[in-house]
């Protein structure tokens, strides 16, 4: 009895799944810049760098705001991002000032 042959799959499909893939790693690489950039912020608090801070939090509050509006985190999810990275900045910044 002959081997069954390999069901054929439809162009679209594979359309589909180039394009999910690509999706994917950009996905991917706009996650990690937006970890990247946490940790920065984190180092900046710790080192009590005050124009550090301000720098690196502006930064990534543009990436975190960037990536809700393109669809790769959610609304709410960016919020919180940005609202716990804030309130750490401001326990550097509301003590320079103090």
């Amino acid at each position: 009895m002959p081997a069954k042959a390999a069901p054929k799959k439809k162009l679209s499909v594979l359309k589909r799944v180039r394009q999910a893939e690509k999706r994917r790693l950009r996905n991917k690489a706009v996650r990690t810049r937006i970890k990247t950039l946490t940790k920065r912020v984190r180092e900046a608090v710790s080192s009590k760098d005050k124009e550090q801070v301000e720098k690196t939090l502006r930064e990534a509050i543009k990436a975190i705001s960037s990536a809700a509006s393109k669809g790769v985190l959610h609304k709410n999810t960016a919020s919180r991002k940005i609202s716990r990275l804030s309130k750490l900045a401001n326990t550097v910044l509301k003590a320079e000032a103090a």
